[in-house]
């Protein structure tokens, strides 16, 4: 007998806004509905506060708070209707003058928000799905049939719900690229028809195990259009799943922490689980950060275990039914062994990905690298949580150019040497100025300075924690706990956080909060503006002397999102009757301009989410821009910003409460009564052109 699905009544901080409880089931465990992990009385952003700014930024900050109304319409690949919650700054009509001026790369018209069951592009753009889930990639694979799925052919076959995506050149064969996913989670009342959430079967878990983990892929251009295809059965084509093999490394490497019945070394872990977003290298390889792994463990009853949102009954997926090492109970560390980064060599096919534990262990959202001036790797990511923390992690090894085996081998192992840090961040202006309306206070922005804490540092002879009352295996392997005894700064669901390659300037997506200031939790401060966030904002981040290596830096709230004519926005101080309406930030990317790219997850405004632009310096700094919409129910998720090509994961399509494998909600990317496939979509100008230029 089938099971009802439950309907729940959402606070919208969650990763999905109005998708509800089926989101909150399968993505993340229903972490909004649970008692916020963090409990400390670390300070909040802008806790402590004073003043500063120049009299051109106070005028400007003027003209946005009395700025009001209109944004682009859209001109459209599929004509959407608008939305009835449609907010007043996205009705107004607009000329094309959005399309011939802006900054350089965003000189296209806006996409106007909208419900379509489509993904809708500017007008002048054409798109194609690339790759859908269930599609063959490795030999062997059959074609994609969702009634007669297998663990052993979803293994062969591209994966579930992509998130993250990165494109990396092939040299010597021309117009091919590696393109690598992230499958974050399974969504099984909507992969099989017939299930039953309180009895799953073991081929539908197995079937889900294979559709996790991550995809390599080769795919190939069509120069005429920009229009990309897969490259079946291509020898660097490649599947990773929550059963693959993983080698463990770094200072938490062989840690009894780490050790289970089926691993006593400590050092070898089957799977990955929940990977979100994440980070090309410099060095060419693909960071992949482990998110929501907690959901996916049952029976946990430690205190540690509660700090990283595990739940102390069965789980929601039952995987524990079918496999011991999901069972807190009967395997208490092997939770322990997820939520890391992961290291993936793309060109290598028969290489082992790798746990990198020196980037310590939370909710990562991904991972992004830049280098120091002299060749070091700096790591940024952000712990995807109500009040928790972002981390830097800092190198103490240089990078080798070339390509020899030496110097790859040399290469990879550089993220396990380092010094792992956490932000405290303070305000500068006085705390009667941050009212939780998100007006701007009297120095016209909302910024302060913050400070790198060391927690622990790993070396070739051992690793030192820096932390009192911890070692240094426990500060890698219960990072959060070590966010709180140094007093790291609680933030809104810090989520992917990116340097802007062009200024050095970071960039932390904060998706929001909606339990600031309501009841007993935090009120407004400096860089959460706002009680009840429903929205979220974007912290800009300027190291001091622009080093990667610096430990004090400062700080600037960039974008504070929501309808602009609502006076609690701001868009970097540009007016706000010329750009488009946002809500809650995800992730982020850059083009060759250095412009912003950023997708959205859970838009609190009742239209869909999208792909904006936004232009990061210069005259039009602020001025931001709808490039795209997602089909109903879905996520916008792994931009990738070429100056031809913008690709995007399509995640979780059709997922809205009620839905199911025999009734979808929507009809993409294969027509109405079609099971609903995640897939992966490129866009180009069908001039050939260059994007927004």
């Amino acid at each position: 007998m089938r099971i009802q699905l439950p309907i729940v009544s959402v606070n919208n901080d969650s990763h999905h806004g109005g998708r509800a409880a089926l989101t909150c089931r399968f993505r993340c465990g229903d972490a909004c509905f649970h008692e916020v992990p963090n409990t400390t009385t670390n300070p909040y952003v802008g806790d402590v506060i004073a003043d500063a700014l120049s009299r051109r930024t106070v005028m400007r900050a003027a003209a946005v708070v009395t700025a009001a109304t209109a944004v682009g319409a859209s001109a459209t690949v599929a004509a959407p209707k608008a939305s009835a919650a449609e907010p007043a700054a996205a009705t107004a009509a607009t000329s094309t003058r959005h399309a011939s001026r802006g900054a350089r790369g965003l000189r296209f018209e806006p996409v106007a928000p909208n419900t379509a069951d489509t993904v809708t592009v500017p007008d002048g753009y054409a798109q194609n799905v690339v790759i859908r889930w269930g599609e063959p990639i490795l030999r062997g694979a059959p074609a994609f049939d969702p009634e007669n799925q297998t663990a052993e052919s979803q293994s062969k076959q591209f994966g579930y719900n992509n998130d993250f995506l990165a494109l990396l050149p092939l040299p010597g064969e021309r117009h091919r690229q590696v393109l690598v996913a992230n499958h974050e989670y399974t969504d099984e009342v909507l992969m099989f028809r017939g299930y039953d959430a309180a009895n799953p079967t073991k081929q539908q878990v197995e079937v889900a195990w294979a559709a996790h983990g991550l995809s390599a892929v080769v795919v190939e251009e069509d120069r005429r259009s920009g229009k990309l295809t897969p490259v079946a059965r291509h020898p660097l084509n490649r599947r990773v799943t929550a059963t693959s093999e993983f080698k463990v490394t770094g200072p938490a490497a062989g840690s009894d922490l780490l050790k289970t019945s089926a691993d006593p070394t400590g050092t070898k872990v089957l799977g990955t689980l929940n990977n979100c977003s994440g980070g090309v290298t410099p060095w060419g390889t693909t960071l992949h950060g482990e998110e929501n792994f907690n959901q996916y463990f049952a029976n946990a009853t430690r205190a540690t275990d509660k700090r990283y949102g595990l739940g102390t009954g069965a789980t929601e997926r039952k995987w524990e039914r079918f496999d011991k090492r999901f069972d807190v109970a009967q395997e208490p560390n092997e939770p322990h062994r997820f939520g890391f980064v992961v290291e993936l060599d793309p060109y290598d096919p028969t290489a082992k990905p790798r746990k990198r534990t020196a980037l310590g262990r939370f909710k990562h959202e991904g991972a992004t690298v830049r280098l120091t001036d002299d060749g070091r790797p700096v790591v940024y990511s952000g712990d995807d949580e109500r009040f928790d923390y972002f981390y830097k992690f800092i190198g103490s090894k240089r990078m080798k150019k070339g390509s020899s085996r030496a110097v790859r081998e040399h290469n990879l192992s550089l993220l396990d040497e380092g010094t792992l840090y956490v932000a405290r961040l303070t305000g500068d202006s006085p705390a009667i100025e941050i009212d939780g309306s998100g007006k701007l206070p009297a120095d016209g922005e909302f910024d302060g300075s913050g400070e790198w804490i060391p927690l622990a540092t790993a070396t070739a002879k051992g690793a030192v924690s820096h932390v009192e009352g911890m070692s240094a295996e426990e500060v890698f392997v219960f990072t959060r706990l070590a966010g709180d005894k140094v007093g790291a700064t609680k933030m809104d669901r810090p989520e992917d956080i990116e340097p802007n390659p062009h200024t050095g300037k970071v960039y932390v997506a904060l998706t929001n909060n909606s339990n600031r200031g309501v009841g007993s939790n935090a009120k407004a401060d400096e860089a959460n503006p706002r009680n009840a966030n429903k929205h979220g904002q974007i912290l800009e981040l300027t190291e001091r002397w622009n080093r990667a290596d610096s430990k004090k830096f400062a700080w600037t709230l960039f974008l504070v999102a929501g309808d602009p004519s609502d006076p609690a926005t701001y868009f970097a101080g540009f007016p706000k009757d010329d750009v488009s309406p946002i809500s809650c930030p995800d992730n982020v990317a850059f083009d060759s301009y250095g412009n912003l790219w950023i997708s959205t997850d859970g838009n609190a405004l009742g239209n869909h989410d999208g792909l904006f632009g936004v232009a990061t310096r210069g005259d039009r700094r602020g001025e931001l821009k709808q490039f795209l919409t997602m089909p109903n129910g879905a996520e916008t998720c792994g931009p990738v910003i070429q100056d031809r090509r913008v690709l995007v994961a399509v995640q979780h399509p059709g997922e809205i409460d009620g839905a199911t494998a025999e009734k979808p909600l929507s009809a993409w990317p294969d027509g109405a009564g079609k099971i609903n496939r995640p897939a992966v979509v490129a866009v180009w100008r069908k001039d050939g052109c260059d994007i927004g230029v």
